[in-house]
């Protein structure tokens, strides 16, 4: 009987901690990812880079990140274009025809995309 109370007051102790846990992990990991995005965004114009794989209908997927964010870039190749990159400095389009291209920043550098293949 004693030890039945013992277990019921540890569990009473435990849940209360096991419930916060999550939540406190969750703004310790925000606050890190904050932290190192921000450590690494000078980082992020090196890293720059376009890719090309092949859809399954025949067409071409072209990708970028680590492109200056809300900027417009311009694409050219087979296809060419101007395409608004999202505040992480991405852009995504499918459906080209052709699989070699080049991205042209709006700060004037040039990327040729890699082609990925699996």
């Amino acid at each position: 009987m004693n030890r039945t109370r013992r277990l019921a007051v540890l569990a009473l102790l435990v849940t209360p901690a096991l419930a916060v846990g999550p939540t406190m992990a969750a703004h310790a990991s925000t606050a890190t990812a904050t932290a190192t995005s921000t450590a690494t965004a000078p980082d992020a114009a090196n890293r720059a880079a376009c890719h090309v794989e092949t859809e399954s209908n025949g067409k071409y997927h072209l990708w970028g990140e680590g492109l200056p964010g809300g900027k417009e870039v311009t694409y050219s190749g087979s296809t060419s274009g101007t395409v608004r990159t999202d505040k992480s400095g991405g852009f995504d389009l499918g459906g080209l025809s052709g699989g070699k291209f080049t991205v042209k920043t709006s700060d004037g550098k040039k990327l040729t995309c890699a082609m990925v293949r699996y």
